[in-house]
């Protein structure tokens, strides 16, 4: 909806939304006639089949027609009408039976994910705690070229690696063959500990700050603490009205690029993991106070200090901190063209030699201060100014800032509220007068009068027309089927009135839907409010 109204498409889409629902309308409308013609048939057929049944007797003569056979003959047809009235919905559920369990069978036979891909190993005396030996990996195994080829790799206990190469070049499919997420051709993966990944793009659940932090695990207060002081939490949760309890809402709307990443960085930090996977983590860090970035406020308190004694494997695009690291991987092509420290792999003429010769450049061309603040522009998020709180969402208070700077004691959610009892009449009342349908409903009510009074007086005629002598039994069955087939169709009559009232009722709901979404002003987005929406 939001790019929707951005482009000014709410009519075009309207028009659409609204004829593919005229094609649905034309469908019920179709459904619901026809459940009145067949209850039609339904309430005709026991009379037609028991006036069959008396004329039969009354020319074959092979039985009385008194009280005792004619009633007889109605109860027994009520009985086996219930069950051939079942029929079709019990079709119906065979259909769907039959759908649900070719679902369940396309998703029981997808392929899974293979438990060998890597093989997670105890720890071992030697520093080794990740190994890569002839790998080539690929995320279409029936293609001729592999995503990943001959990768070999050794990694050291409480080593720092940096995998940097150009866009497309394998570094994020690197981390997913060593999860294991990634189709192996070739090749052994052996890890000798437990793994944390931390992805490039932000996943943080709906709940509040702490629980994403936590993710299920007991809190341990001064873990806890050391985590977020190292991920640049702690000013934030100052700054959040809850603090570390302020919910995280849908699409996390009231949370910046930035904050979602180091709040996944420090759920992974807290798992307190052997090997630490981080997909270039601090691509949208935000802006920090001060001379230094929070890129470079990480590197140094989070990968640096808090898992120094952890192997974390790092990718990024930035070059400032490489010096750094233990060993920088060079990837092109799916493949790693250069392995070493930084100055051994620091040589003219390679991708890695232009890529830091580049930073440099751009470090001489806009001086240091204008580099950083130029990146922290594109990496950060606007620091907006003061704005009053307010009750509601308008386009100069957004979720965000209501969680930021909040109302006293209000969260995103609150607790439902819920009443015990019945519901009362105003559903019912809504149904009627929303679709209008006030005359259909006093139709309705009329036949259906018709139709019980019509019922039991075919039956008073039965039990009344015996008892009379000189009334020959023709007349007797002729009144009687007259009587069941006026009674069959004030039955249709109400199915009928029953089934337009409900066709008005979805109308008019839809229609009001519609237009609450497609008509209604757009009050606040993700980045800094746009005027006249």
């Amino acid at each position: 909806m939001k790019i929707i109204k951005l482009q000014s498409w709410e009519e075009k889409f309207k028009n659409y939304v609204d004829s593919l629902r005229e094609r649905e309308f034309k469908w019920l409308s179709d459904s619901q006639f026809k459940k009145a013609y067949g209850t039609l048939m339904y309430w005709m057929s026991p009379t037609i089949i028991s006036s069959v049944i008396f004329l039969g007797c009354i020319l074959s003569k092979s039985a009385p027609l008194n009280a005792s056979t004619i009633f007889t003959v109605l109860a027994a047809l009520r009985s086996i009408g219930d069950p051939v009235r079942l029929i079709p919905e019990a079709l119906s559920v065979m259909i769907q039976v039959e759908v649900s369990f070719d679902r369940l069978n396309d998703f029981s036979l997808d392929d899974e994910l293979k438990d060998n891909e890597v093989r997670q190993l105890s720890s071992q005396n030697s520093d080794e705690i990740l190994r890569i030996e002839r790998g080539i990996f690929s995320w279409y195994p029936e293609s001729a070229v592999p995503t990943l080829r001959d990768v070999n790799l050794e990694v050291q206990r409480e080593q720092k690696v940096a995998v940097c190469g150009p866009v497309g070049a394998g570094k994020s499919s690197l981390l997913c063959a060593i999860l294991g997420e990634m189709p192996k051709i070739s090749g052994t993966v052996d890890v000798f500990g437990t793994l944390a990944y931390v992805s490039q793009t932000s996943w943080v659940q709906s709940g509040t700050l702490r629980d994403n932090i936590l993710y299920g695990r007991p809190i341990d207060e001064i873990k806890y603490d050391k985590a977020i002081k190292a991920c640049a939490l702690d000013k934030d949760i100052d700054s959040f009205d809850h603090g570390d309890l302020t919910e995280i809402g849908q699409r996390e709307l009231n949370m910046s690029g930035g904050q979602k990443q180091r709040i996944q960085l420090a759920r992974a930090v807290y798992s307190d993991a052997d090997i630490y996977l981080l997909d270039d983590p601090f691509s949208a860090v935000d802006a920090h106070e001060g001379n230094f970035t929070q890129f470079e406020w990480l590197m140094q308190d989070c990968v640096m200090a808090a898992l120094a004694r952890k192997t974390v494997i790092l990718v990024t695009h930035q070059v400032e901190f490489l010096s750094e690291v233990d060993k920088i991987l060079v990837m092109e092509g799916g493949k790693v063209t250069q392995s070493g420290s930084y100055e051994s792999v620091l040589t003219v003429g390679t991708a890695f030699g232009q890529l830091v010769n580049a930073h440099k450049d751009a470090v001489t061309t806009l001086g240091p201060s204008n580099y950083q603040s130029q990146g922290e522009s594109e990496r950060g998020d606007m620091v907006r100014p003061e704005e009053p709180h307010g009750a509601y969402l308008t386009a100069n208070n957004s979720e965000r800032d209501i969680s930021v700077k909040g109302i006293a004691g209000v969260q995103l959610t609150e607790e439902e509220e819920k009443e015990i009892g019945d519901v009362g009449w105003k559903p019912f009342w809504d149904y009627i007068f929303v679709s209008r349908g006030t005359l259909l409903l006093c139709l309705g009510i009329i036949a259906q009068f018709c139709f019980s009074s019509l019922q039991a007086a075919a039956t008073y005629w039965l039990a009344l027309g015996i008892q009379i002598p000189k009334l020959t039994s023709g007349v007797l069955i002729g009144v009687y089927a007259a009587i069941s087939a006026l009674c069959a169709v004030f039955v249709y009559l109400r199915s009928f009135f029953a089934a337009h009232m409900g066709l008005k009722a979805s109308r008019a709901f839809y229609s009001g839907f519609t237009d609450a979404i497609f008509k209604a002003p757009m009050l606040f987005f993700d980045s800094t409010p746009l005027g006249g929406f």
